[in-house]
């Protein structure tokens, strides 16, 4: 299944009926009135999240919905009959933004979870609603109101615990099937992963967490380079962040280096994301010596001054990983209670995931601007060295002699 991320679609939900002209015409009642109903209410659109899929590509190509309208009323007082709404299914974690304001019209992360994107038009009044003292046979109806239209984005983000971060080929695929049942392509070149993966950890009976893992990212991502930084913002809804470094790669980096990378694109991208709980994963130990482990991984510690948590892991052997995996339920469990038990952490939490996501989409959005004005530069260049060679002086006439 093609993995989609981001979509545009347009929503129009539908009028609603038009009021009846009427009047009661039965035997022996001369003077029936009026009797004409009401027509029927437009057909309104919702969004519900949904946990069974985890990609938008159903949207893809089918970019436009419209509700039906409302039919008309009628004789006998018979109001017309109200259209069906339309239920749009979207996977946990889509924010629904509004493409023309920008406004954010909700975050669905429940499953079931649903909004109201545009309501049907009502249905018009029938002309038994004007009759009065003075007017006793009217002759006037409302048609139905329209309904409403919205040009909207969808943006899925994936809904995990933790999330990966890692130079390619740091290893983040192959700790991710250490320690969860997902199964992410794992090969020695870089880039095999290209999609986000999720895994769910198993750490004790009824107590679990969801694991993710994104594409990696190179110097000059927030630049585009690379997959550039389009699937970092799936990363927005986590708690901890987990940065995998390689003790041994292939190019012989130095692995403080590659740490630096890594921070700086984070906070180039988002300096709330950036200021995430972080956590420094040594990955393969087991392609150093034995008595050479600890020496190294001391090294690597106190030349980046790290602060947060550190552990030496091998994610091929599954080293490590069973203590990693216990301290980070630890920290999530605290995590969530104080989420519960006090409302301004809570809601400091939430306004840094609302932070992190408005410094994505701007930052993307000005990625996006910059490589317009270039390609608009590219073709303007283009433009100008074809006009420099249709200018140019050419002697036609001359003759050809051998």
């Amino acid at each position: 299944m093609r993995f989609v991320d981001e979509v545009s679609i347009k929503v129009e939900a539908g009028a609603g009926g038009n009021g009846c002209v009427s009047f009661r015409r039965e035997k022996f009642i001369p003077f029936g009135g009026p009797d004409g109903g009401d027509g029927g209410a437009g057909g309104s659109i919702f969004i519900q999240a949904e946990g069974n899929t985890n990609t938008l590509v159903d949207y893809r190509y089918t970019r436009s919905f419209r509700a039906e309208r409302g039919k008309n009323g009628s004789g006998a007082n018979c109001t017309g009959r109200s259209a069906p709404d339309i239920v749009l299914k979207v996977p946990l974690g889509t924010t629904v933004l509004d493409e023309d304001s920008g406004e954010v019209l909700a975050d669905l992360i429940a499953a079931g979870q649903q909004i109201k994107v545009v309501a049907g038009g009502k249905g018009g009044l029938g002309n038994t609603h004007f009759k009065s003292s003075t007017n006793r046979a009217p002759h006037k109806a409302l048609p139905g109101l329209p309904g409403e239209v919205r040009q909207l984005r969808l943006e899925m983000k994936v809904v995990a615990d933790v999330g990966l971060l890692g130079l390619p080929n740091a290893g983040k695929s192959t700790l991710i099937r250490a320690i969860s049942a997902a199964r992410p392509k794992v090969a020695d070149y870089p880039f095999t992963t290209l999609v986000p993966n999720l895994g769910v950890v198993d750490v004790d009976r009824h107590r679990s967490f969801v694991v993710a893992d994104i594409p990696g990212l190179i110097e000059g991502a927030a630049d585009g380079a690379g997959l550039g930084i389009r699937f970092l913002k799936h990363l927005a809804r986590t708690r901890i962040l987990l940065h995998l470094v390689d003790l041994a790669p292939v190019d012989e980096m130095d692995p403080v280096h590659a740490v630096q990378i890594i921070s700086q694109e984070l906070q180039r991208y988002s300096p709330a994301l950036a200021s995430l709980p972080r956590w420094l994963l040594l990955n393969k130990t087991d392609m150093l010596p034995a008595d050479e482990v600890e020496s190294v991984c001391a090294s690597v510690v106190q030349r980046l001054q790290w602060k947060g948590p550190v552990y030496a892991i091998s994610g091929l052997a599954a080293e490590g990983t069973s203590a990693l995996c216990q301290a980070l339920m630890v920290e999530i469990e605290k995590m969530c209670v104080r989420e519960q038990e006090e409302s301004e952490f809570a809601a400091h939490q939430e306004a840094l995931r609302q932070q992190i996501q408005a410094e994505g989409r701007a930052k993307i959005a000005a990625l996006a601007e910059l490589r317009k004005a270039q390609r608009r530069a590219s073709l303007e260049a283009d433009a100008a060295d074809d006009e420099d060679w249709n200018e140019g002086d050419y002697d036609v006439d001359t003759e050809y002699r051998p």
